[in-house]
């Protein structure tokens, strides 16, 4: 073996320098520091005191059960804020903004409100906008502060301040850049935190942005995308109530990540989200196989969804007269009639188009009955006037009110009669059967398996695909792949399936979770440049209102399809109707790793500038080279190494998809991830194993782009040779 670059000095085999470390202070300086945290300390405790009484008297409001039916909507308020203060007992409070008028707020979780009557403010909560100078202030401008403090807690206790003079000549790139680079600096778990006290402008400015219309975010390694995305989610819910009230759904690219981050909007207080990939958006659905990248490239284009809707059209039935029978009776409904029913629910999904026209079918069948016997009546009249008359006359005589009335009298039908006819008619089961066998009940998965195993359907329905691609489609055998759960959603939408109602007191997460058809509030895409455009289309269909924000990295696209630009991606979902927004800081990802990346990117064909990294670890990229009989040794010898150096923290193996199985046979205890699964992950040390390998696959520069950049402190690479 032969070692190459920093690995020469040794470097791999010493601990990490501290970055940080704070020089020896004055006893002066000590005393002042001293007393702001007392100063802190006092406040938190009275912080914490009216929280706990907050608590106590929510859970005797909601245990009381004397709430009526009509408060439901109260009930939910209340249920929302008593989780978010039982989640708000770390961090409760973080910040403080000292103004230039001599004001003093406090910033925090959650915002409280003081004891008294007029109950003025206690704690600002982070998304009200007077806590936003916390976030945007600078020296250049201050927003009308003067100071800007950091408190750091663990639990019920102040642990230290950092404060931040807003004044002119000290300037800084970063807000708190103190607070930051020590958070960014600490072990990592595993699982994501909240950035609630160290978000940045650039950050804070994507959070805070209006929700009219779809929100793209290119944020390259380290910028805080997903950090950002779920703090938006938590102000969006904080400061739109119709959002709340439907819910916020949550797409992430593994269940992997939803794991990783599962924990962040809970630690915000907020309850009412739906997390979810794309693969897991259909109740009852899963994904069987893998598919090649050819066909998944195939199925996720944009012309499927034109296709479906022609596909239905085509099942939709034809008018024609149509025969029933009532009562022992032939009734025929005209030709005309059935056009006109089926021409008024045109536009419907085609169950619901039906439950539509079995009613007018319904009313069209009672009136041919009414009409059938008005003529027979009509019929018998004619020969017998004379007759006829002195009947009426008698009955005319005898009649008194509350007796006989309508065909009693006169053998036509009254308004009520007509009525519980038309009533009889929608119970009846054979005129039920009759409509189910003209226009059918139909399976969204036998219906797109008929589809998809046709080649004459499919060169009929998506002309567009070429005799090669019909093939490629037709011959991929059940159960489902990814890219069939786009298509099946878009069938079972033109399908119209029917959604049962809540049950009651039922959380309306755990409700939407539940409902393909559930319109959320907002939908927040992480990692959204490997969605397809039929992925594309899912989100639209979960919000028509298109309040959506979607975050990621153009450059790190590893997905089938050919996009290389966001204009690119989108063009068919949103045209030319979104908003583009940029993340152009790197917090994470240190800038000796990052200064690998330039090559990397222009070999993937990337014409955008990498973010720009704020900070260094002091340890320079390694690499060593293996002969390929060592490779699996090797790897677990240096992963012991890279743990005991990074105790406490985490380490991740990224490699090839070809070597992940040999891989994890001798790494039973750290993830061992291709590229494209490590996605959006992090952790202390990652050891990148053959990027060669990695680079060599399709998209494979995007890939090695998205593996060098995983790390928080140490990168180490092994390369075969």
């Amino acid at each position: 073996m032969r070692r190459k670059s920093a690995l020469d000095n040794g470097i791999a085999d010493v601990s990490p320098a501290i970055l940080h470390g704070a020089a020896p202070i004055s006893h002066a300086a000590d005393v002042a520091r001293r007393s702001a945290v007392a100063e802190e300390q006092e406040f938190l405790d009275s912080v914490m005191a009216r929280r706990d009484r907050l608590v106590d008297h929510l859970q005797a409001e909601l245990s009381s059960g004397a709430l009526e039916e009509w408060e439901r909507a109260r009930l939910r308020l209340l249920r929302r804020r008593y989780e978010e203060l039982l989640r708000a007992q770390e961090r409760l409070v973080f910040g403080r903004l000292d103004g230039l008028d001599g004001t003093v707020r406090h910033v925090g979780r959650v915002g409280l409100r003081t004891d008294d009557e007029d109950g003025g403010p206690l704690l600002l909560d982070w998304r009200a906008p007077a806590a936003r100078p916390f976030y945007t202030a600078t020296a250049v401008d201050p927003q009308g502060q003067a100071r800007r403090r950091h408190i750091h807690t663990t639990g019920p206790v102040v642990d230290g301040v950092d404060d931040e003079p807003l004044e002119a000549g000290a300037a800084t790139e970063l807000v708190g850049a103190g607070a930051l680079l020590a958070a960014l600096d600490q072990r990592r778990t595993g699982r994501m935190s909240t950035a609630v006290s160290t978000l940045q402008r650039e950050q804070d400015d994507v959070i805070r942005a209006d929700a009219t219309g779809p929100l793209i975010v290119q944020g390259g390694p380290g910028t805080g995308k997903t950090v950002v995305a779920l703090h938006r989610v938590a102000y969006l819910l904080f400061t739109h109530s119709a959002i709340a009230d439907q819910a916020v759904l949550v797409l992430g690219p593994s269940p992997r990540f939803l794991r990783y981050i599962a924990q962040v909007l809970p630690a915000l207080g907020e309850t009412a989200v739906v997390s979810a990939t794309c693969d897991t958006l259909l109740p009852d659905i899963h994904v069987g196989r893998g598919e090649s990248r050819n066909l998944a490239e195939i199925k996720g284009r944009a012309l499927w969804q034109a296709a479906l809707e022609s596909y239905v059209t085509a099942l939709l039935p034809r008018p024609r007269a149509l025969r029933l029978r009532w009562e022992g009776e032939f009734h025929v409904i005209p030709a005309t009639a059935v056009a006109q029913a089926l021409a008024s629910v045109q536009g419907r999904p085609y169950h619901r188009a039906r439950e539509a026209f079995a009613e007018q079918l319904h009313h069209l069948l009672a009136e041919a009955v009414v009409a059938q016997r008005e003529a027979l009546m009509h019929e018998m009249e004619e020969g017998f006037e004379d007759i006829l008359a002195r009947v009426d006359r008698s009955v005319q005589r005898d009649h008194q009110p509350g007796g006989p009335t309508g065909s009693d009298i006169d053998g036509l039908l009254s308004e009520e009669e007509v009525e519980d006819l038309r009533r009889r008619i929608a119970e009846n089961a054979t005129i039920a059967r009759f409509v189910e066998s003209w226009w059918p009940t139909l399976d969204t998965g036998s219906l797109l398996g008929d589809l998809l195993t046709d080649r004459a359907r499919l060169a009929r329905f998506a002309p567009q695909l070429s005799t090669a691609e019909i093939a490629a489609v037709s011959a991929e055998p059940a159960p489902w792949a990814p890219s069939d759960i786009p298509l099946l959603d878009a069938l079972a939408d033109l399908l119209g399936e029917i959604e049962a109602p809540p049950p009651q007191g039922e959380f309306v997460a755990d409700h939407a979770r539940r409902q393909r058809g559930w319109v959320y509030g907002h939908v927040v895409i992480d990692e959204a440049q490997e969605l397809s455009e039929m992925q594309w289309q899912m989100v639209l269909r979960r919000c028509p209102g298109r309040s959506i924000t979607a975050v990621g990295d153009i450059d790190q696209a590893e997905a089938a399809h050919r996009h290389t630009t966001w204009a690119q991606a989108v063009q068919a979902a949103f045209g030319d109707r979104w908003t583009a927004a940029e993340l152009t800081i790197c917090y994470r990802t240190p800038r000796e790793v990052m200064d690998l990346t330039g090559p990397v990117l222009r070999k993937a064909g990337s014409h955008n500038t990498p973010p720009r990294a704020v900070r260094s670890c002091g340890i320079a990229p390694w690499v060593l080279t293996v002969a390929p009989a060592e490779l699996a040794d090797t790897t677990a010898r240096l992963v012991r190494q890279l743990r005991q150096r990074w105790h406490g923290g985490t380490v991740g193996v990224i490699a090839p998809a070809d070597r992940i199985a040999e891989l994890r046979s001798v790494l039973a205890d750290v993830p061992v991830l291709t590229a494209t699964q490590s996605k959006g992950l992090e952790w202390d040390a990652a050891l990148l194993v053959d990027p060669q390998g990695i680079a060599a696959a399709p998209r494979g520069w995007n890939g090695l782009y998205v593996a060098l950049t995983r790390c928080t402190q140490e990168l180490g690479q092994l390369v075969l040779g």
